[in-house]
């Protein structure tokens, strides 16, 4: 190697690590692929705050909703890699997405630098009242007794609400048929009038309509109980191996320096750390929950091939 060239290297690499030792050094954007007000951008903006105060600069949430989440995710992935654009990603857009189309614009394991998990939840088996079922034996039952007659609602095809219903139709050999919604909003408000029979919904969904007894909590769709009603069953109480749980997190683009990585990984893990954070993500019933980065590529890998098997099998497409 001639001189010339490796004079530019050793000027690269250290341009490279005084960049990493700077940052960051002006506000980072970070894009939620859904719209205000939904769980992804609840949970984003719980812990930007907190992130900001340990970085030194605001973190400006921005919010680039369509296609299931896939548009601000492709948006972010497309990004300069430098730690200044993130994404608060959640199970639809970086796992399930890339299954229902192969066309969305970006690989979610190749085409990003995870850093940090940030928060799991449970979704809960929800009903109207009315629904002749008072647990997860009942609606089985119920479902076989009247094929294709029960209906489940979700917030949109490849929602982690949708796929939940598929994985249940499939280990317990019904067939409640799928009625997508465009949101949390529209599918709730159609359960609670009884158009739907059941929705897998999140908590900041539901709670509040459990509590009120407007709609009935069947079960929740973790291998354990949710603290927030721990008189719920699990639904692998009655269908072993059942277990789904709905995770978000942050990360950058694909090629950002591992010192910048290391350093929002920190963040994240002193954000959630702190006990108001943990309140605010538990009255949703969610939990914190910060990770390594390889920790969470590695659980990003695995829940591509597994929600990729559900879908072939659903025959789902993306909208």
């Amino acid at each position: 190697m001639g001189r010339g060239m490796l004079a530019l290297l050793i000027a690269c690499v250290w341009t490279a690590g005084a960049a990493a030792q700077d940052y960051p050094s002006k506000p980072i954007r970070m894009i939620v692929p859904y719209p205000p007000g939904g769980a992804t951008d609840i949970l984003a903006r719980n812990i930007q705050q907190s992130m900001g105060e340990i970085l030194g600069q605001p973190i400006v949430i921005d919010n680039k909703a369509g296609a299931g989440g896939s548009i601000g995710t492709a948006q972010a992935a497309r990004s300069a890699p430098d730690g200044y654009t993130l994404v608060f990603g959640n199970l639809g857009p970086n796992a399930i997405n890339i299954s229902l189309n192969p066309d969305i614009g970006y690989d979610p394991v190749r085409d990003f630098a995870p850093i940090s998990l940030a928060a799991t939840m449970p979704l809960f088996l929800v009903a109207h009242p009315n629904l002749p079922a008072r647990n997860v034996a009942e609606l089985i039952a119920l479902a076989k007794a009247k094929p294709g007659s029960l209906t489940f609602a979700s917030v949109g095809v490849g929602s982690a609400s949708h796929v939940t219903g598929e994985l249940f139709n499939s280990m317990v050999g019904v067939k409640i048929m799928h009625a997508p919604y465009k949101g949390g909003a529209p599918a709730i408000n159609d359960l609670l009038a009884g158009h739907v029979s059941v929705m897998y919904a999140s908590g900041i969904e539901a709670t509040t309509y459990i509590q009120a007894g407007r709609m009935k909590l069947l079960a929740v769709s973790t291998a354990g109980r949710s603290s927030l009603f721990p008189n719920a069953p699990a639904i692998s109480e009655t269908v072993p191996g059942f277990d789904v749980g709905v995770w978000f997190g942050v990360l950058a683009p694909a090629g950002t320096p591992p010192a910048i990585v290391s350093r929002l990984n920190d963040a994240i893990g002193r954000a959630l750390s702190r006990p108001d954070v943990q309140e605010k993500f538990r009255q949703l019933s969610t939990e914190p929950a910060a990770t390594t980065p390889a920790a969470f590529a590695a659980l990003i890998a695995s829940e591509v091939a597994r929600w990729g098997k559900v879908v072939k099998e659903s025959g789902a497409k993306l909208e």
